[in-house]
């Protein structure tokens, strides 16, 4: 049943605490669409050697005490970030979790001194590309990606 009344969504940082969550909700919304591959694998398993300990960022949307979105800043080297790992519980839906974690998110990488935040994505996924639309992202051209399931990339220029 979806989420319905006006509590505040809290938008948090990582701690360890997190890490089951973290997985859980990345490993549903992933297999919900698509096949989880090699670097899902790495990333949800050690979030701290594939993600923190690299200068990225894990956030987590609480809403009445219980983790129900995360999102994730990969570190990219030289001032850019990848926007990746967003995941929001169904129940969730109607919160504009992915509105606030996009920002959140957007937000923390301009504190870090990002000059570029960027995201691979799947065009199936119209939804979440029109997110992306919405928080600034435009489409450039698609490099090779470490996903297979990749065909769009969207940059936003901070």
């Amino acid at each position: 049943m979806p989420i319905t009344d006006s509590a505040p969504v809290q938008i948090l940082d990582f701690e360890p605490q997190h890490a089951a969550a973290f997985r859980a909700l990345n490993e549903e919304w992933i297999t919900r669409y698509f096949v989880m591959e090699e670097a899902d694998y790495k990333s949800l398993s050690d979030p701290y050697g594939y993600i923190l300990d690299k200068g990225g960022y894990i956030l987590m949307a609480s809403y009445q005490g219980e983790i129900v979105g995360t999102c994730a800043l990969i570190n990219d080297g030289e001032g850019v970030y990848e926007l990746a790992k967003m995941a929001v519980t169904p129940k969730a839906q109607g919160l504009q979790l992915g509105k606030l974690l996009g920002k959140a998110a957007i937000e923390k990488a301009r504190q870090a001194g990002a000059a570029k935040v960027y995201l691979v994505s799947n065009r199936q996924l119209e939804t979440a590309l029109n997110l992306y639309r919405r928080l600034g992202f435009v489409e450039v051209p698609m490099p090779p990606s470490i996903y297979e399931r990749a065909d769009i990339k969207m940059e936003l220029a901070l």
